[in-house]
């Protein structure tokens, strides 16, 4: 209670509340996501109290989220890669008309996802870390096993063009230097992919840029700004959503728990999840509310979980809560679990201002939804010159290196192939992101083995993640036969 007075004192809700503005805005540019946002304005922060400044750098962290939240939904440009599963539902939900909707669902599945999360922060803290610390790399390579498991479910209706989409997104994954060896792979001698191709490029050129040329070239309508009652989500719509977010915050709030898991895989297994259990899943891709939803509540929950293994054990779950952690320790406090007897004020008070900073984002997004949307009236000219300009600073932006603006470029081309030849990008997505971690992890493991795979099968957890990824595999191949048997025509005989 001490921890809610001091967050909701007017100066602490100020912050939160610059925080949050902050956030949204920087989560509307490509590139700039919440890591280079914390590591801009942590040096103003220098003489703040350090309630109010960790305050407002957390408000900057998940108010980011909500920002490549619009740009995705209503330009399909992820601003991060967490975004990127928004924008296959997300997209089409504007072309339909229901761009209002979609954020409107998007942001209270956002409020209720971090609302969650911040609850098991409190009341389980402790536990949840404990369980997190035993995921080793045996284990970490078992969960993303289970996420590529999952690819069954997202290579729409070919399965070849599933595979050829997903084997793209390895490839480019594998660029760059041998995390084990240490020598530089597929570069082809240039040093700027020594440090790997960046995701943000990628992803931003085959959404952004692809969907770009695929409207110029008359591949698909353009949007129209939806009517005003068509911003108000109907009671169909709440129905619909509201299991798809409770399955969103489980998957984050858990995965976040898990130090160096990003958000971008809560978003891609609690999409995954409604491809594999939702009742409306074969309207999945099409535009349904709960390929909004899931991904967006579990992007979020994760956001709030991630600060748990922060408070807990000091051990920074992201990027952007390392340099978060700099907050700390520029200010002489260690995270960890001492900072709970020396600081506790302190610590409940950050605690507090999560429930505060999500109601914010809640009480400033959902009623700007109606402005948001005017930005599909902007004339078709003026606003395919502006996501241009858009998608050109915020791939610049990520690495300040203009070769990154040519792997844009490049991407965008891919992206508008993909679609006049109908491949799916959803399994370039996933692999893109996995990629990397499925190899470390396995090669960590093994090293720690002596190269005895049994590791992944003498360890409990990751025993089990393994044989659920099996089931998950199993099930979608039975799953898969069953369907097409049953759509076959029947003889004369019946």
């Amino acid at each position: 209670m001490q921890g809610f007075a001091a967050a909701l004192s007017p100066e602490n809700v100020l912050y939160a509340l610059i925080g949050c503005l902050i956030g949204t805005a920087l989560g509307l540019l490509p590139g700039i996501g919440a890591t280079a946002g914390i590591a801009i304005l942590l040096p103003i922060t220098v003489g703040m109290e350090p309630a109010s400044a960790i305050i407002m750098l957390a408000a900057i962290f998940y108010g980011t989220a909500y920002g490549g939240t619009i740009t995705s939904v209503l330009l399909n440009i992820p601003g991060e890669s967490e975004s990127a599963m928004t924008c296959i539902d997300g997209y089409q939900m504007t072309l339909k008309g229901r761009a209002g909707v979609a954020l409107t669902i998007a942001g209270i599945g956002s409020f209720i996802g971090g609302t969650v999360a911040t609850i098991a922060l409190v009341f389980a803290a402790q536990p949840l870390a404990r369980l997190g610390l035993k995921m080793g790399p045996p284990e970490f390579f078992a969960l993303v096993i289970v996420g590529i498991a999952l690819l069954v479910g997202l290579v729409g209706k070919s399965v070849v063009t599933g595979l050829i989409s997903a084997l793209v997104g390895m490839m480019i994954a594998m660029i760059g230097i041998d995390p084990v060896a240490g020598l530089p792979r597929f570069t082809f001698g240039s040093a700027h992919l020594l440090d790997g191709m960046s995701i943000v490029p990628v992803l931003v050129g085959v959404f952004g840029l692809g969907e770009l040329l695929h409207v110029a070239g008359g591949g698909s309508p353009r949007p129209a700004a939806p009517r005003l009652r068509h911003l108000i989500p109907t009671r169909k719509d709440a129905r619909r959503a509201a299991p798809a977010i409770l399955r969103g915050t489980a998957i984050g709030s858990t995965i976040g728990l898990i130090p160096g898991v990003t958000s971008a895989v809560s978003s891609i297994l609690a999409y995954s999840a409604e491809r594999k259990i939702g009742k409306h899943r074969s309207e999945l891709g099409t535009g349904a509310i709960e390929g909004v939803a899931a991904p967006e509540t579990a992007n979020n929950s994760h956001s709030n979980a991630a600060f748990v293994p922060l408070f807990t054990l000091g051990i920074p779950a992201s990027p952007a809560i390392a340099v978060l952690m700099g907050a700390f320790l520029q200010n002489g406090l260690t995270p960890g679990p001492q900072l709970f007897v020396t600081n506790p004020l302190l610590v409940w008070t950050i605690i507090a201002s999560l429930f505060v900073g999500n109601a914010l984002l809640l009480i400033l997004n959902v009623p700007l939804v109606g402005l948001w949307t005017r930005v599909l009236a902007i004339p078709s000219s003026v606003l395919t010159s502006f996501i241009f300009v858009f998608v050109v600073i915020g791939s610049y932006a990520v690495n300040v290196s203009v070769a990154d603006i040519l792997i844009m470029v490049f991407f965008g081309i891919v992206g508008l192939v993909f679609r006049r030849v109908d491949i799916p990008v959803a399994p370039l997505v996933l692999t893109l992101i996995l990629g990397p971690l499925l190899e470390s992890a396995l090669r960590q493991s093994l090293q720690i083995s002596g190269g005895d795979f049994s590791i992944f099968v003498t360890r409990p957890i990751a025993l089990v993640l393994l044989i659920v990824g099996a089931l998950i595999i199993i099930l979608s191949v039975l799953g898969s036969r069953l369907k097409a048997k049953s759509e076959m025509p029947m003889d004369a005989d019946g």
